[in-house]
């Protein structure tokens, strides 16, 4: 029996790693005059997801062919060495205490990427922070790498990411779409404000995928869509499958020479062989993993 073709890629990761581009983009547009290198990845309350945007923006910067260091700067309760599988035996702590080297402690994710761990339980965090060695740390990976990201705790529990934020070039706030309340991200963007951070914009996680497959679809000469095995069974007519809103697929229409398509309602013009268009059918909306969508700070302001 011959073996199931396995798919040349999954479409969940490329949305993800499409909408890592796209957040990666705006950041370094955020300020042309002044590159941002440097900058805090942050949250209003836990499990927003900050630490997978962390991730995900760091793999999007090195498949780019740049420098990226990241760095674990929550010291209570660290996640990036779980996440990704990598256990570093000393981090962040012994670099500043001088009793390891940078180059010796960092270790390679993939190509361009590296990770910086902490080690557990380090004694009064905002202090490390604000101290005069960690700035010189700042500067002296920024010079190293080509960005630096600095995955820190929430601004709801701790006030780690509002000091930081004030040694870096720019913060970025994930919001978790329905889960954080608006009082506790005004709180938490009021506290970013007071410490004078540069607030690059707000990351929306967890958000539904609403997406149209046309981009991605092949035609054949005759224009009639050519389906592969990476594609989704089609539904019926009439009517979405399962749960969520329906979305329009476009579909080419071939024409014989000298006709024209007739949208619905249309009145034909004069001398023009008449097609009427078909129905379009309707392709449920399904869950995806985490997309993140970048929204100005300025809508945090709204009553």
């Amino acid at each position: 029996m011959p073996k199931k073709r396995k798919k040349s890629y999954d479409g969940q990761d490329r949305t993800v790693r499409n909408a890592a581009q796209t957040l990666l983009a705006n950041i370094r547009f955020a300020n042309v005059d002044n590159p941002v290198k440097a900058f805090v990845v942050t949250s209003s309350v836990p499990n927003e997801g900050k630490s997978t945007i962390s991730i995900e923006l760091a793999k999007a910067i090195a498949a780019g062919g740049r420098t990226v260091l990241l760095v674990e700067c929550d010291m209570r309760r660290r996640s990036l060495a779980a996440e990704l599988g990598i256990h570093p035996a000393h981090g962040l702590y012994s670099v500043l205490a001088g009793q390891n080297d940078l180059d010796k402690t960092i270790v390679t994710v993939e190509k361009n990427f590296w990770f910086l761990d902490v080690e557990p339980h380090i004694p009064n965090p905002p202090e490390i922070i604000a101290s005069k060695r960690f700035r010189r740390f700042v500067d002296d990976v920024r010079e190293r790498f080509n960005y630096v990201i600095f995955d820190t705790p929430p601004l709801g529990a701790f006030v780690d990411s509002a000091v930081l934020s004030t040694i870096v070039d720019g913060t970025v706030m994930v919001v978790r779409e329905n889960y954080v309340k608006r009082s506790e991200l005004q709180d938490a963007f009021a506290q970013l404000q007071s410490a004078g951070a540069n607030v690059l914009g707000v990351c929306m996680n967890f958000c539904r995928e609403e997406r149209s497959e046309y981009y991605y679809a092949y035609y054949d000469k005759q224009g009639n869509r050519v389906r592969t095995s990476d594609d989704e069974p089609e539904p019926a007519m009439g009517g979405a499958a399962g749960g969520g809103s329906p979305i329009p697929l476009p579909i080419r229409t071939p024409r014989r020479p000298g006709e024209v398509v007739q949208a619905p309602g249309e009145a034909p013009a004069q001398g023009q062989a008449q097609v009427q268009a078909p129905l379009q059918p309707h392709m449920p909306v399904n869950r995806t993993k985490p997309t993140p969508h970048v929204h100005l700070k300025d809508k945090l302001r709204e009553p």
